[in-house]
């Protein structure tokens, strides 16, 4: 079904939010604010939103190293992932995960992963719980171009199919796996199309077009919630940041993110369509950037001012004493 105007507007929101959220970051590391590696999610917006709009909380994701935009398009607090990144008390992961291992599972958000591949298995699992329990939930792994080569996820993609698990494979194909493309590193020219050999349909997607991809996230939900197993998607989408903060990008084509930035951006495209669909006025939207952009002030200022965990917590919630 077609986005009515308050879904937009809270895609848009999400989208938005993503955006400054990474503009954030991005300055506070440069400071010396942030410790360890950034990965940002810039450009992609459209992807992990169209998408979570369609999710519950009960539905499970599970992303990468380059996490937070699953995380806020799931729906976490982004005052306390704002914290968790710089390693602060009050951080949604107790300022112990950081950037790469962020997760909230009160969203369904199984975390960000730093193993290149190591999300498919973990959501075949998931998948599996939801399947022998019976409760209808999907399980959506996201990965790279640079992702859909590894054996981990081989085997993952050919056990969903094997066991019929309500499973999407989502890969956001950006062109790049660190800084090698795509058209050297993948053989198939599909990665889509790659997939069905697994013997499960699949989907490739503009990911800068939001619509486009909810229609295409509607169809592959369907096909997993009528318990006809597993599906893959392939969304093409651009990186506007380097493989992490800080990478000096020397594989780009010249002027080649000045003109993705230009073409590409998922957040113009989006207010354009909108336009034209009677979805929201310009006024509109220029309000929402004002109020997330002042969330992004405010989450920030928390966050700096917060302190760091204690030394007595340095063992807490390492290991699951449940058992």
């Amino acid at each position: 079904m077609p986005l009515n105007k308050e879904e937009f507007l809270k895609a848009y929101r999400s989208m938005r939010t993503i955006r400054d959220f990474e503009d954030k970051i991005s300055a506070e590391f440069m400071k010396g604010n942030i410790p360890g590696f950034l990965h940002l999610y810039s450009g992609q917006e459209a992807s992990g939103v169209g998408i979570s709009e369609l999710l519950s909380d009960e539905d499970y994701v599970i992303s990468t190293h380059r996490g937070h935009g699953h995380c806020i398009a799931k729906g976490a607090d982004v005052g306390g992932m704002m914290k968790e990144i710089m390693g602060k008390q009050g951080g949604i992961c107790d300022g112990k995960g950081g950037s790469m291992h962020i997760a909230d599972f009160d969203k369904g958000m199984l975390g960000a992963n730093a193993i290149v591949g190591g999300g498919p298995p973990l959501i075949v699992g998931a998948a599996l719980s939801a399947k022998t329990l019976g409760n209808g939930r999907v399980g959506v792994a996201f990965g790279g171009d640079g992702s859909s080569n590894q054996g981990t996820t081989f085997e993952a993609m050919n056990l969903a199919v094997v066991l019929k698990l309500p499973a999407i494979f989502f890969f956001e194909n950006n062109g790049y796996g660190e800084g090698t493309h795509a058209s050297y590193a993948v053989g198939a020219k599909s990665i889509a199309k790659r997939a069905e050999a697994f013997g499960m349909p699949s989907f490739e997607v503009d990911g800068t077009d939001l619509f486009a991809v909810i229609e295409v996230c509607e169809k592959a939900l369907k096909h997993c919630r009528d318990g006809k197993g597993p599906v893959t998607i392939e969304a093409s989408v651009p990186r506007f940041k380097g493989h992490f903060e800080g990478d000096p990008q020397a594989y780009r084509g010249e002027k080649e993110i000045e003109r993705l930035m230009a073409e590409e951006d998922c957040l113009v495209i989006a207010r354009v369509a909108a336009k034209k669909k009677k979805l929201a006025t310009d006024a509109e939207l220029d309000q929402i950037d004002a109020e997330v952009a002042e969330l992004m002030n405010q989450v920030t200022e928390a966050a700096l001012a917060a302190p760091v965990p204690e030394l007595s917590e340095l063992y807490d919630n390492v290991y699951s004493s449940e058992y």
